[in-house]
């Protein structure tokens, strides 16, 4: 165990850092869901990269000795957790899980809902709107941008209360409102 106090990286950098067809599809996505820079992405990656691999495991496990009640347990912890976020359906198989994509991430970050209910006018002021503390999930100040919103708290998800945004006078929240009308 390393030092409590040190931040550890929560991501692993590509390991062909100039191809050319990743640079480009990374860059797309960036300006799509107004990412800061690319370290975001594949700290995205990784979340992605965690999930489907657990989605391998279960199904290595379940190939390997059959359905057990503890193969049961983690597959659906698996699915229970994607559904919270939204990624999956209902009755989910796990090669929905294996199917995922990066944009499955990036769309439940809570830049990307601030965006896409019309709170902002784009995905860089919804960054702004949050880091700033204009943004409250259940009114409760959130300030982070690369947090991931669950089905249940999105309906939650307006301006907070004492912001000046909260107003509807606000001339700034007009604009706002005239561009997504």
């Amino acid at each position: 165990m390393g030092y409590p106090g040190k931040n550890t990286k929560k991501y692993s950098s590509p390991k062909r850092r100039f191809e050319k067809s990743r640079i480009e599809s990374e860059r797309v996505l960036a300006i799509t869901y107004g990412l800061r820079n690319k370290r975001e992405i594949w700290r995205a990656t990784d979340v992605l990269r965690k999930h489907r691999g657990g989605a391998r495991e279960v199904l290595a496990m379940i190939s390997a000795v059959g359905e057990t009640p503890k193969t049961v347990a983690r597959r659906d912890e698996l699915i229970n957790t994607l559904q919270r976020y939204g990624m999956v359906g209902a009755n989910a198989a796990m090669d929905e899980i294996l199917s995922l994509k990066i944009e499955d991430i990036l769309e439940r970050r809570l830049q990307t809902i601030v965006y896409r209910k019309g709170l902002a006018r784009s995905p860089k002021q919804a960054r702004q709107l949050i880091t700033h503390g204009h943004i409250a999930i259940n009114g409760q100040r959130v300030s982070v941008p690369s947090y991931m919103v669950s089905v249940s708290e999105e309906a939650g998800i307006a301006y907070y209360a004492t912001s000046g945004l909260a107003d509807d006078a606000n001339g700034e929240r007009q604009r706002i409102m005239n561009v997504r009308a």
